[in-house]
């Protein structure tokens, strides 16, 4: 089945490194130099201590659920999917990160649980593009 959602452009802004690394089926994310700590969304500043040096490491790809919603209206691509499951992932690695979850069923949400353990998996979107998803794993 063809991917109908919207695709980035992986070359804008400071995010390459991270699309490369999807399209790898790696999760790549800035690490502070000066702190230490990793951040998303990719940007040229550390939102902790706003140094400039930055580099790019893997990170696991596992977390546990922070929160989520369930999603009943959306516009483009994303319109044929509702409804839908979006959530805030606590990566083991200190950040958290936004997604649209997989692997549980938007008319029961009564069985998601905060906390849940998740892994990252990837969508080929395009030749050029692959986008990260969470799956529930317990």
């Amino acid at each position: 089945m063809a991917y109908t959602k919207p695709i980035p452009d992986p070359e804008q802004y400071t995010f390459k490194p991270y699309w490369d690394g999807c399209k790898a089926g790696k999760l790549m994310l800035p690490r502070c130099l000066v702190c230490g700590r990793m951040h998303f969304y990719p940007r040229v500043l550390c939102p902790h201590c706003h140094s400039d040096q930055l580099e790019w490491v893997e990170a696991s790809g596992e977390g546990r659920i922070h929160t989520y919603a369930v999603q009943h209206r959306a516009f483009g691509g994303w319109a044929e999917e509702t409804p839908f499951v979006t959530a805030y992932i606590d990566l083991i690695e200190g950040t958290r990160m936004l997604t649209v979850l997989h692997g549980v069923d938007p008319l029961k949400p009564e069985e998601i649980k905060i906390g849940a353990k998740v892994k990252i998996e990837f969508e080929e979107a395009s030749d050029e593009v692959s986008i990260a998803y969470w799956r529930v794993v317990e």
